[in-house]
């Protein structure tokens, strides 16, 4: 373990528990010294004043804030040492949240925080059961580096782990950087879904930085006197998705076969696009003006004039049957048949 950062303690209302804050994690990228590239002699920078062109010693120099253009206040270290800073030794504790509300976004730099002596050892396990049980984070405040920060504190298998937090005045809006508004179909979001299942893993310790191993490569040849080996440059990706369900399936494919699953792996059929909407659409306004109609049957119309038959103009006081014939009127009756007899003598 490295050498601890600071030493101070937790205090939670009154109990208090001393710690040691170590940094949790480590940089492995790979340094370079400024150098002349005609000699290979190394470029130092000094600390000079513009006005008398003097270098200065580490202990002639304080800071100083810029109030206005070429006017500056000076602050010394017994200015910032007698700031009435309580978090200045101490993670103060003042809430409990549930570990899900807090944005990944606010999130900074890590730290252990072991325990300082025995005195500290039953303290600081019952706050990491409480957490355990409760799986809430604790939020403090602390000082670090000449300012005052919010941080977290969670549980990370036996150890407390505090985490920097940026203050929310610090994290900017995402508003402005929303994509403009499009249309998703369920069948695109399911084969999304289909791709992440693909790529699913439950064990990331496999991967490392691989452009920090191919510039060892680098510098190990050079020191060797050997010119480097070209590497094949890395595929452009596409600039523009024509067939997204088509780059999804094949996206699909590639995953399936990293995975070890086969060159010939099988891809699960992606879902296909719902193209039923003016068709469905067509056959529900059919089906909404059928029932309609029988909600609210039309009335008979009589026949157009144009078809009835003309009456005879002979025939004065005479109607129109139902099948078009001429209905005689009462006032017109036929006389009563003829009686065939005999003829009357005389």
């Amino acid at each position: 373990m490295p050498r601890p950062t600071w030493s101070g303690a937790i205090t939670l209302v009154l109990a208090t528990i001393p710690i040691k804050v170590v940094n949790a994690t480590e940089d492995h990228s790979i340094s370079f010294r400024q150098v002349h590239l005609e000699d290979m002699g190394r470029i130092r920078y000094r600390k000079v004043c513009e006005i008398d062109g003097q270098q200065l010693r580490d202990d002639e120099i304080i800071k100083g804030y810029e109030v206005a253009k070429n006017q500056l206040v000076p602050v010394t270290d017994e200015d910032l040492a007698d700031m009435p800073l309580p978090t200045e030794r101490a993670i103060d504790i003042f809430a409990f949240v549930p570990a899900e509300s807090i944005d990944p976004v606010r999130i900074g730099d890590s730290y252990y925080l072991e325990g300082d002596g025995q005195v500290a050892a039953k303290p600081y396990k019952l706050l990491r059961q409480a957490l355990q049980r409760s799986s809430k984070v604790a939020i403090a405040k602390f000082a670090l580096r000449g300012r005052e920060r919010l941080g977290l504190l969670r549980v990370k298998d036996d150890a407390l782990v505090l985490h920097s937090m940026h203050w929310p005045d610090e994290v900017r809006s995402p508003e402005s950087l929303a994509p403009p508004a499009v249309e998703i179909d369920d069948s695109e979001v399911d084969g999304a879904l289909a791709l992440m299942d693909a790529m699913r893993q439950d064990d990331l310790s496999g991967y490392h930085d691989e452009y920090r191993d191919a510039l060892e490569e680098v510098i190990t040849a050079k020191a060797e006197g050997k010119q480097p080996t070209p590497t094949a440059a890395p595929a452009e990706p596409a600039s523009q998705v024509v067939d997204l369900m088509a780059a999804l399936n094949a996206s699909v494919q590639k995953a399936r076969e990293s995975r070890g699953e086969g060159e010939h792996a099988t891809v699960p059929d992606m879902p296909k696009p719902k193209k039923a909407t003016k068709k469905a659409a067509a056959k529900k306004a059919a089906a909404t003006k059928k029932s309609t109609a029988k909600r609210h049957p039309q009335r008979r119309q009589p026949p157009a004039a144009a078809s009835r038959a003309p009456p005879d103009p002979g025939l004065r006081g005479w109607g129109i049957g139902p099948e078009g014939g001429q209905i005689r009127p009462p006032e017109q009756a036929a006389p009563p048949p003829r009686m065939w007899g005999p003829a009357s003598a005389g």
